[in-house]
């Protein structure tokens, strides 16, 4: 992880991606789950710098997938499979390293299926066969 020159690690974007341009079907399942139970969420409100190049350019970035004001947390939800977790792995932790303070869940393939399917939503042919 490299950190800016001058030392300077907050900078978090708070350009919000648009709220109904999902980066896949699961976040908008997750979405609709939320509203159901009257949580407020923000979908991809803050992009995080991660690392920095020698003249201070944010080089990798973290953006959690939502935010959710009533609780104060960010939330990244992950349906990979565990096998292709660890480059995801690594952004979190990292995150963790330089926010210490800003709350992060991850909710991980298991657990959505589980939330899910407690609902009655079928997310096989979303994201392929459960692990």
């Amino acid at each position: 992880m490299n950190l800016p020159p001058d030392g300077a690690l907050r900078h978090p974007s708070l350009v919000a991606s648009p709220r109904e341009r999902f980066a896949n079907p699961s976040e908008e399942v997750f979405a609709r789950l939320l509203s159901l139970y009257g949580v407020e969420w923000a979908y991809e409100p803050m992009e995080f710098p991660l690392a920095w190049d020698e003249r201070g350019t944010v080089t990798r970035a973290f953006r959690p997938d939502f935010y959710l004001p009533g609780f104060g947390t960010f939330v990244e939800l992950t349906v990979l499979e565990q096998r292709l977790v660890t480059r995801k792995n690594r952004k979190v932790r990292d995150f963790r390293s330089l926010y210490p303070e800003v709350p992060l869940q991850v909710v991980y393939r298991g657990d959505f299926c589980a939330l899910a399917e407690r609902h009655g939503v079928d997310v096989t042919a979303l994201i392929g066969k459960a692990a």
